[in-house]
């Protein structure tokens, strides 16, 4: 599992904080999976409901080579929310996730 800083997006999302280390300067494909403070679900910047989620992790994991999936919570969410979601990826046997923080 890798984890990221926050980079340029558009959800509005309070990402829970980690300690400043170096990160990597090229990032790989990727594809944003976001979850704001209201428990939301985004698709890169598309609303989606959890039913439209599963079906298009469905669609990434027939791809023989799936994008890095960078899943974006709000630091307010219950710790299930985002459980619920990876637990939805891991079904898929889907491993390349990123879980995007903001560095301070």
């Amino acid at each position: 599992m890798i984890t990221t800083p926050l980079l340029e997006q558009t959800i509005e999302v309070s990402l829970p904080v980690e300690s400043a280390k170096a990160q990597p300067e090229e990032r790989e494909d990727f594809q944003s999976i976001s979850i704001d403070a209201s428990g939301n679900h985004y698709w890169g910047e598309n609303p989606v409901t959890i039913v439209e989620l599963g079906d298009l992790l469905d669609t990434v994991a027939m791809n023989p080579d799936p994008p890095v999936l960078s899943l974006r919570a709000d630091s307010q969410l219950t710790y299930q929310k985002v459980i619920t979601v990876v637990d939805m990826i891991k079904q898929r046997k889907l491993s390349k996730i990123s879980l995007d923080t903001k560095v301070e």
